[in-house]
């Protein structure tokens, strides 16, 4: 079984490296990114480092190891935090020197296509952090939401117990992050609902594993930071979300039936699932629609663990992932799933 502890948390002054271990975003989306490293600055106190493919689209996979490899190198470096995520972070992945990292463990934040390098991290024995990228949660519209706001401040700079709380207000709509008029208000929001519990009537606590289900099922595929002892997951507590891309519900099944048969899905006795994203520049849902697509979703996911887990205690609409406001997730921190008492709590 890995060894995993979280690495030392920055202090308020320190230097924060900013990467972009997947798509170079930033080089073409600027506003997002600058807000994002404003806030950075001005509400968390910490200085940014840009590296060198940071701004880059079409960065080569070398390229990006070397700037991961860097930022955790450097002793002036106190965390980790990508600029955004992407689609091809599994080619860096056999990059990496895994004993320069783990001779300098820091708390790296990300999400989406990030998921490959918590992964990886988890695997090294470092804990990670599933969210707050630079330029979708730190660079929001308007203002930082205020349980984003506080989720991030808590997992930077702080250890122990966290609850986790459900949204008063949500949003699911984007705008156009290239249209400075974007950023003059906060985004329109919606009241909350609150979070579904299924099997609720026991206590799971362990440590966590999952991310964004598309870049698992990719990992998966590749046979890339799986561990081939899956009793290294006994116990633990899953959570899973999906992206921008609104995979269907007979994909979502698909990826979680393969999961089953591997022998994944009955290891984790929990599982957090993330609000599903239900709006797209692509497939621009009405409330309506979307609320189809997610209880569409929620069935898949279900029946999923009906075939091969049926007992796991279940949490859907956790404020997780792609959804605003969003909650941090420790990657291979612990976690306690309180059923009965309807209780959310990580450790960062």
């Amino acid at each position: 079984m890995t060894t995993i502890s979280y690495p030392p948390k920055p202090s308020p002054g320190d230097r924060i490296a900013v990467i972009s271990p997947s798509a170079g975003l930033p080089g073409i989306l600027p506003l997002p990114h600058e807000l994002g490293l404003k806030r950075l600055r001005e509400e968390y106190g910490l200085e940014p480092v840009e590296y060198p493919a940071t701004r880059t689209m079409g960065s080569t996979p070398q390229e990006r190891a070397d700037d991961i490899h860097a930022a955790f190198a450097d002793p002036d470096i106190k965390a980790v935090i990508a600029s955004i995520g992407g689609e091809d972070q599994i080619t860096v992945l056999p990059l990496l020197d895994r004993e320069l990292i783990r001779a300098r463990p820091k708390p790296f934040f990300g999400m989406s296509d990030n998921t490959n390098l918590l992964a990886f991290l988890r695997n090294t024995g470092i804990v990670g952090y599933h969210g707050a990228s630079v330029m979708a949660e730190l660079g929001r519209p308007g203002a930082l939401h205020p349980q984003t706001a506080e989720s991030v401040r808590a997992a930077l700079f702080t250890t122990g117990p966290y609850d986790l709380q459900p949204a008063e207000r949500w949003r699911d709509v984007s705008r156009d992050w290239a249209d400075p008029a974007t950023f003059d208000a906060e985004p329109e929001t919606r009241p909350g609902t609150g979070w579904t519990w299924v099997n609720a009537d026991r206590v799971v606590e362990g440590r966590s594993w999952g991310g964004c289900l598309e870049i698992l099922g990719w990992l998966l595929m590749a046979d890339r930071e799986i561990p081939h002892d899956l009793s290294e997951f006994d116990g633990g507590v899953l959570f899973l979300e999906t992206s921008e891309d609104m995979p269907s519900a007979a994909e979502v099944f698909r990826t979680l039936r393969n999961m089953g048969e591997r022998g994944l899905l009955r290891r984790f006795p929990a599982l957090l699932m993330g609000r599903p994203k239900t709006w797209s520049f692509e497939r621009p849902n009405s409330p309506e629609e979307g609320a189809c697509y997610a209880a569409e979703q929620r069935e898949a996911v279900l029946r999923a663990l009906r075939a091969y887990a049926p007992d796991t205690l279940v949490v859907f609409d956790v404020d997780l992932g792609h959804t605003d406001p969003q909650l941090v997730i420790p990657y291979g921190g612990l976690i306690r799933v309180d059923g009965p008492a309807r209780r959310i709590t990580v450790t960062y």
